[in-house]
């Protein structure tokens, strides 16, 4: 297992890594998009009180979701790379 974690610290193209991290950032925006349906449900209707924290989880949850969905669908394996860090 560590020698596939090495891989794509170095970078290196693998088309499974590519398949499956990809595919879970289309996962997860696609359940950005229901979480956002649910929300949105949730506030067209005016209610009778504030926010209350399950709201506010269900926000948070949009904001995740979207957030880790675009970044594991834009750049995949590529967050695992190790990046150089320039000296002081």
């Amino acid at each position: 297992m560590s020698s596939h974690f090495d891989r794509l610290r170095r970078g290196e193209r693998w088309w499974a890594a590519e398949l499956v991290f990809r595919t879970i950032g289309i996962a997860l925006l696609g359940g950005c998009y229901r979480l956002a349906l649910v929300a949105h449900r949730t506030i067209s209707v005016p209610p009778p009180h504030g926010t209350t924290p399950g709201e506010f989880a269900l926000c948070v949850g949009i904001f995740l979701s979207l957030a880790a969905g675009l970044a594991l669908t834009m750049e995949g394996p590529g967050l695992l790379r190790d990046l150089p860090v320039p000296p002081r």
